[in-house]
Order: C-alpha cells, then sequence, then structure tokens
C-alpha cells in the first residue's frame, strides 16, 4: 500500500532540503510552511500537520485524520499528495508532517527490506521494534489496501495465470506497470521469492489499472481497494508466499508533537475504518469523481466522528 528517480529525485531533495531550513514563503507547494514544528503541548488539542501520498485513496483518508482532529480543537495543516513514501518518512521523522496515514506492512518493508513478517501482528511488532524513537505508530485499522500483481481476465486465460508462480513462466515477455518506485522496491524480491522477471517496467502510477485495460502493460501493480478492478474486469494473482505483506491502514505519527488528543482520536477511528468502507468511498471517488473531503466528511458523520 500502496505509493522518483533521477532529475524527479534531485528535485524532491531540493523541496526537502528547503523545507528543513524553514524556507519562508507560500510557493503552492505542499512542503512549505512558513510555521515552526507543531507541538503536541499546545493549548486545547494541539496542532497538527498532516501529509499524504500522492494518491487519492491516501488523501481521502488524511482529509478523515484532519477533519476528525478539527472536531476535537486540534489545529490542522493539511499538506496533500507529496510524493512517495521516500519523500514523505523523512518529513514525518524530521517533525515537519505530524501525520500521515500509512500502510503497516509497507512500511515495515521501507525500513526493513528483510522482514519477513506477514500478518497484522507480526509485522506491527517489527515496526514497533524497528522506527526510529522520533516515530510511533498507532492503532492498525481491519481496513486493508494489499499491492496487488493483476492481469486482464483475457490475459489470465492466454497464459493460464492463478498465482504470482505462474507468472514466472511467461514474465520475461511482459511489461509491468506501478508507482514509479515499484521497479526500486520489488524487482529483486520478485526474483528472488518466484522467479519473476520482466522484459520492461513502465512507471503507470495511478493509470496502472488503465494502462491494463488498453494492452499497455500485461501486469500491474494494482491496489485491491481499488474499483477499477472490478470495472476492468482485472484479475489479481494469488500471492501463495506472501511476498506482500498484510496492509492495514495505520497512523503513523511525529512521537514529540503529537497529543493525547490526536492518539485518542485517530484510534477511535481506525476502530471503525473497514476495507469494505474503504473500498466504497473510493467508488464515490473513483468511479463517481465526488471529492475526498466530502466523502471523508460523510463517513466521519455517518460513524459519529465529526
Amino acid at each position: 500500500m500502496r505509493r522518483m528517480f533521477g532529475t524527479a529525485a534531485v528535485l524532491v531533495s531540493a523541496v526537502l532540503t528547503l523545507a528543513a531550513c524553514g524556507g519562508g514563503g507560500t510557493t503552492g507547494n505542499p512542503l512549505d510552511t512558513t510555521s515552526a514544528a507543531p507541538s503536541g503541548s499546545a493549548s486545547g488539542g494541539g496542532k497538527a500537520v498532516i501529509g499524504s501520498f500522492d494518491f487519492d485513496e491516501s488523501v481521502l483518508l488524511a482529509s478523515i485524520y484532519a477533519q476528525a482532529l478539527e472536531a476535537k480543537g486540534v489545529q490542522v495543516e493539511e499538506k496533500p499528495r507529496i510524493g512517495s513514501r521516500e519523500a514523505v518518512y523523512d518529513q514525518v521523522k524530521s517533525g515537519g508532517l505530524t501525520i500521515v496515514p500509512e500502510y503497516n506492512g509497507n512500511l515495515l518493508a521501507f525500513i526493513d527490506q528483510a522482514s519477513t513478517a506477514a500478518t497484522t501482528d507480526e509485522v506491527n511488532t517489527a515496526l514497533k521494534e524497528k522506527l526510529p524513537a522520533e516515530l510511533e505508530v498507532l492503532d492498525s485499522s481491519p481496513a486493508e489496501d494489499k499491492d496487488t500483481l493483476s492481469v486482464t481476465k483475457d490475459t489470465q486465460t492466454k497464459q493460464s495465470l492463478t498465482t504470482m508462480e505462474d507468472l514466472a513462466k511467461a514474465s520475461k515477455s511482459m511489461v509491468v506497470g506501478g508507482p514509479p518506485e515499484f521497479k526500486k522496491r520489488w524487482e529483486a524480491r520478485f526474483k528472488d521469492v518466484y522467479g519473476v522477471e520482466f522484459k520492461e517496467w513502465k512507471p503507470t502510477g495511478p493509470t496502472t489499472a488503465d494502462a491494463l485495460k488498453d494492452g499497455t502493460i500485461q501486469v500491474g501493480n494494482v491496489f485491491s481497494t481499488d474499483p477499477k478492478i472490478a470495472a476492468n474486469n482485472l484479475v489479481p494473482l494469488q500471492d501463495t508466499k506472501n511476498i506482500f505483506p498484510a496492509q492495514n491502514v495505520t497512523p503513523l505519527l511525529h512521537k514529540a508533537s503529537a497529543s493525547d488528543t490526536i492518539r485518542t482520536t485517530l484510534n477511535g477511528i481506525s476502530a471503525k475504518l473497514t476495507t469494505q468502507s474503504l473500498l466504497e468511498m473510493m467508488q464515490k471517488i473513483s468511479v463517481n469523481k465526488d471529492e475526498p473531503a466530502m466523502v471523508a466528511e460523510e463517513w466521519l458523520t455517518s460513524n459519529g466522528l465529526a
């Protein structure tokens, strides 16, 4: 869960450097800020800067967090669509961000690439051991958005694909797509665990499901709560060796910047957020084209959280 090389990486690095140095002015960049790092000891519920990754589900979750915290008197600043985990993680660690909605399995894989933890409990136990002292994770929600390698129904039939093990027989002639960072994160592990090697890797990002449908790619890293899996008649291949660990939605916090109000409120959200509700909300955003903030407000109201 679920999400830049060359010139893009240099630009991200430059932006992060400016943010860390407190470069002033409002330029429209999501990392620019003129305020100091938020303090959990502030009056009332404290302050929080909430960031999100550059995809709709993360923006939705950040909006849920933000609106619920505002209802509890927390002063909130939102910084949506910052980029990938590579860009966001250090911002939380440094205190430039207070909170980001994370996915526990991918967060663990980012911190410890050698980890073999698979279940929610295993992943969270390992996370608490591996996280640096500046960071903490709160309660994981039952809501899970797992990575998949998916193919079209036509490709599945022609290549006789059911599992990722089956994919190893055909992958060298296939093009795979996913987020820009997908190749770096997963190429070696696919080869080591399943013997899967692809002809080409394309950075298809949020258009991955559509690229599968139009034939630009033959295999795609589509996330399990993406409504386009059903809409485009896609088939997620079975991950029989659990290369993709549990991916429960889990708040990641800069520990010193978070108040008790923040912790209690976010844990309350996690207790009520389910995979089905996440899928339904993403349907409204991806298919109905509703704004994430509006969908977040509806969910919070219906669950008595705002």
